[in-house]
């Protein structure tokens, strides 16, 4: 009897466990246009035109298109597995530390970032953390971010509409 109830709670916690992470697996996949009507805190110097978006169970994998008021675009590729761990990569020569993670009990992603460059007064760097939230039944992408730098800080919210 004590064999069948263990199988049976064994079952159950599986069950729990693959539904959870199941529910979470698609939940920022997608191509992600931006919205600039809804965004805040924008001008037009570089900014984040487009994400696309893989996500697994344990890892996202983004493709970033970041746009300048030329309408000139900057594309970079990011694997991060989501259990905070740092990933480097080097993209258009500057160094960039990445982590992802999922806030214990939240369906929020967490996403921090420092990019190393050289600035006009000479090394610098780039620090951001970013907020995902999945809005209005899943058409909508709501980034809360934060940057700074030795030049200033920004802070604001993008806005991006799911294209497929």
């Amino acid at each position: 009897m004590k064999t069948k109830t263990l199988e049976v709670f064994c079952i159950l916690i599986f069950l729990l466990v693959s539904t959870t992470v199941y529910g979470q697996s698609q939940l920022f996949s997608g191509e992600w246009k931006f919205n600039r009507e809804k965004s805040t805190n924008i001008d037009n110097r570089l900014f984040l035109a487009k994400i696309t978006v893989l996500q697994k169970s344990d890892s996202i994998f983004t493709t970033r298109v970041y746009e300048n008021d030329y309408g000139e675009q900057y594309p970079f590729e990011e694997n991060l597995p989501l259990n905070g761990k740092e990933c480097k990569i080097v993209i258009y020569d500057m160094p960039r530390t990445s982590k992802a993670s999922f806030p214990s009990g939240s369906d929020a992603l967490n996403l921090e970032s420092i990019t190393a460059f050289n600035g006009n007064y000479g090394p610098d760097s780039l620090k951001t953390r970013e907020t995902w939230h999945i809005e209005d039944g899943g058409k909508l992408l709501k980034v809360d971010y934060k940057s700074s730098y030795s030049g200033g800080s920004a802070a604001g919210t993008q806005y991006f509409d799911k294209v497929k």
